[in-house]
């Protein structure tokens, strides 16, 4: 029931779930692009009206304090961006041990304009051998959902074509700020091209 009023809030909003949900038992899920706080919004009721579990990962400081009960009952999971704690490790574990486990995350890691994507979504699908699952907010479109899946083969720089290939032409809330497909240690290289 409450899955049915999430869809219903979904449509009253403008937004169109995109077909098909989450086929995989398993899936490291792509949240991109990530421009704006109404994504957290969209995203949860995506969550519930296409009835699967997806658990989220964000910054560890929003589970401080009452926030914290509300966001973990919501299925967050907190990450200290600030320093290695081998999450990457632990959710590896995680998905070992569940035969059903889905984690959503988003690689640009904030809501502002970056220079490159945070590494640590496609380290964790290679290490746990699942595949990315494409999850996209696409305000010109107003869909959300799953765009399809790509199994990460360890060549960072042909999946992460792959990755800008499949959300070409996806706008979040503020495009501007959408993060280009490259990593930290990809990102001097990408500018010197001119961001091409």
């Amino acid at each position: 029931m409450f899955g049915a009023l999430c869809r219903a809030l979904l449509r009253l909003a403008g937004w169109r779930m995109i077909p098909g949900a989450i086929s995989m038992p398993k899936a490291v899920v792509v949240v991109y692009p990530h421009t704006s706080n109404w994504d957290f919004i969209v995203g949860i009721l995506y969550r519930y009206a296409s009835r699967t579990p997806i658990r989220w990962a964000a910054k560890d400081t929003l589970f401080r304090g009452l926030p914290g009960y509300f966001f973990r009952a919501l299925g967050g999971v907190p990450v200290n961006r600030r320093e290695r704690t081998g999450f990457v490790e632990q959710m590896t574990q995680a998905y070992a041990d569940n035969p059903r486990f889905y984690l959503g995350i988003t690689p640009e890691g904030t809501r502002g304009s970056v220079n490159h994507l945070k590494s640590g979504f496609y380290r964790l699908a290679v290490s746990a051998k699942v595949p990315l699952a494409l999850g996209c907010i696409d305000y010109a479109k107003h869909e959300v959902g799953i765009l399809g899946y790509i199994e990460p083969t360890g060549d960072e720089a042909a999946d992460l074509a792959a990755l800008a290939a499949a959300y070409a032409g996806r706008r979040g809330k503020y495009p501007a700020q959408q993060g280009p497909f490259v990593f930290a240690d990809m990102d001097q290289a990408w500018r010197e091209r001119g961001g091409a």
